[in-house]
């Protein structure tokens, strides 16, 4: 049975001491439930190790929100697979829309990093999505195809069963539109199909499929009842506990 998770991505936001006190609250909230998921959080880069040590005995994984694809060297800023693995975080997301619209990451890039991910043992979550232009042409599905294809396909079978992908509507998120979850159902099925066509209909099965377009407490129960999507990626939403834990309990209906 695949994995259910629920993942907050905190982007760039929170100091230290708030962040300390958010990573607390959750570690308080995942004592005190019994969830159905797992539970994630990918805050920012400086937090990490922070995350770690109060996380001490696993109750909540701990992903950076980029790693390089260089594994060391001159590149300022950047953070490599194997300063990941050092700190024992569990893996990294790659390729969110926000890294490709101001970062240049594409498919290929992503590529290169989930394959340094996996050999060091991380979790790669891997972030793909159409755009508001691209969904209004009609190219999403065609978009979605690739993007899944450029990015994994080159992984044998045991290595893909190990990557997480979450598809975010990028015409979603900040536009005024709103994708429903039969929409978002629709592309969940359609990259599961895409995989199962390469590597075979169990191996598809195996691979847990994230929703990364505005997932709320209001409608988290619904989206997570779609029967290919696992879970969420969470923005703002995860950026307080109180919202955050409402979605994690989206899994509990």
């Amino acid at each position: 049975m695949r994995k259910k998770i629920v993942a907050g991505n905190w982007k760039m936001n929170k100091n230290a001491a708030e962040a300390e006190e958010l990573m607390i609250q959750l570690l308080e909230y995942k004592k005190q439930h019994n969830t159905l998921c797992e539970v994630w959080i990918a805050p920012p880069s400086l937090y990490l190790m922070m995350a770690k040590d109060l996380f001490k005995n696993n109750e909540i994984g701990v992903f950076s929100q980029d790693m390089s694809a260089q594994d060391s060297g001159a590149y300022t800023g950047e953070i490599s697979a194997d300063m990941l693995k050092s700190i024992d975080a569990d893996g990294s997301l790659i390729g969110h829309s926000e890294r490709r619209q101001y970062h240049q990451e594409n498919d290929k890039s992503c590529a290169v990093k989930i394959k340094k991910a996996l050999g060091k043992g991380l979790t790669p979550v891997y972030c793909n999505g159409e755009t508001l232009d691209q969904r209004k042409g009609g190219q999403h599905l065609d978009v979605v195809k690739t993007q899944t294809e450029t990015a994994l396909f080159d992984l044998s079978a045991e290595e893909i069963k190990k990557v997480v992908i979450a598809y975010e509507p990028v015409w979603a998120i900040g536009t005024g539109e709103t994708a429903s979850p039969e929409q978002a159902q629709e592309i969940h099925a359609h990259i599961r199909k895409i995989i199962a066509e390469k590597y075979g209909e169990e191996v598809a099965d195996e691979i847990s499929i994230l929703y990364g377009g505005s997932v709320k407490p209001d409608n988290a129960k619904e989206i997570f009842s779609q029967p290919d999507i696992d879970g969420g990626l969470i923005g703002g939403a995860a950026l307080k506990v109180e919202d955050f834990s409402k979605i994690i309990e989206g899994f509990n209906a």
